[in-house]
């Protein structure tokens, strides 16, 4: 096993981790953006007013991309199992 294929492999955990993250974070940022948008021009200044919206907004995103995500996961894992033999012999 060398550095390269340790290189490797940490990249391709990365790119899957921000594949796998960015449909979650992305849609936290944009409700977010909009509801302090919101909430400036009616200069109603309460903490907890985005969390509601954010969570019901998340919720259908992971019911809507959960089926991939996980479909992501479950091919990167047996992609490094699959590569363990070749790089134990």
């Amino acid at each position: 096993m060398s550095d390269t294929s340790v290189t490797e492999i940490g990249m391709q955990a990365m790119l899957v981790a921000a594949k796998v993250g960015a449909p979650i974070l992305l849609t936290a940022l944009v409700v977010g953006l909009l509801v302090g948008m919101l909430q400036s021009a009616t200069q109603l200044q309460e903490p907890t007013i985005v969390f509601v919206p954010k969570f019901m907004t998340l919720a259908v995103v992971l019911l809507v991309s959960g089926n991939w995500m996980l479909s992501e996961m479950v091919t990167f894992t047996r992609a490094l199992f699959d590569m363990v033999p070749r790089m134990l012999g």
